[in-house]
């Protein structure tokens, strides 16, 4: 079950290696290529709109996850951090001020908009399940056309090195699946980011990533198997994600694998067929 790429609409595959990996100028055309018009005139108003970075911003293969916080050194927990790797203890400490134990960061990785949380899914998975208990919940994924996908937990179980519960850490890519903006973790305040949260993988309760642009709300606790398309060629895949909880996305957000480097946050490109979807 392991994410097979979709064809890229010049029919180039001299790239692709094994089950899917991209070289920089590929991270960077997924990365960069749709609604930066968008992104300039809505995210701008919050000191966002340097979100993506310029095409020299690292090198080719990199595996660490960097904290994102351009426009927002003064306000971000994580401001003074800006572009040095994300660290787990990091989250830890920031998330141990949160009334649910929860905390996330923006970030960049190989030129592409991620997202990581903190989860305290650990602590709290043998608990009964209640509000303001988060954890992961592994659910059942329906494509846009109300069709059944399949199962976080089925999907695991061919692929354990997507996601690993345990570690409490989960990363999304950051593009929404509505019109390819940059949805983001407290960038605002509304009661979808509220420092709460309720299970189920709805859209009550807050802990929710937002995007601005047209207000799609993601549970990055709620993990689901989804479907989308490449926009060029509509070539279909599936792959991992968080729940999408509400407004005009069509579906989750894709899940990129974590891999820790001691207490350093790196990522892995197996797994990167989902990228097209913003071609």
């Amino acid at each position: 079950m392991k994410l097979r790429p979709a064809p890229s609409p010049d029919g180039d595959k001299s790239s692709l290696t094994g089950d899917m990996s991209l070289n920089r100028r590929q991270f960077l055309r997924y990365g960069f290529n749709a609604a930066s018009g968008v992104l300039a005139a809505t995210l701008g108003a919050l000191g966002f709109a340097a979100i993506l970075l310029p095409p020299s911003g690292g090198e080719g293969g990199d595996k660490s996850v960097l904290y994102w916080a351009k426009g927002r050194e003064d306000e971000a927990w994580y401001g003074t951090k800006h572009l040095q790797p994300m660290m787990k203890s990091d989250f830890e400490a920031e998330a141990a001020k949160s009334n649910v134990g929860m905390s996330g960061a923006q970030g960049v990785w190989n030129g592409l908009p991620v997202i990581v949380n903190y989860v305290p899914h650990s602590q709290n998975s043998s608990k009964p399940i209640a509000d303001n208990s988060p954890r992961f919940q592994e659910m059942a994924g329906y494509d846009i056309g109300k069709n059944y996908v399949g199962h976080a937990t089925e999907y695991l179980l061919g692929n354990p090195d997507i996601f690993d519960p345990s570690g409490n850490l989960v990363m999304s890519f950051a593009r929404c699946t509505h019109l390819c903006c940059i949805p983001g973790w407290q960038l605002v305040s509304n009661s979808f980011t509220d420092d709460n949260w309720t299970p189920g993988g709805g859209d009550d309760g807050g802990s929710k990533m937002f995007c601005i642009c047209h207000s799609s709300r993601f549970d990055p606790t709620a993990i689901e198997v989804n479907r989308n398309a490449n926009r060029s060629t509509g070539a279909s895949f599936e792959y991992l994600g968080i729940r999408r909880a509400g407004g005009p996305a069509p579906v989750g957000l894709p899940i990129i694998p974590i891999i820790m480097n001691g207490d350093t946050i790196e990522a892995s490109s197996d797994y990167t067929g989902w990228l097209t979807y913003c071609d």
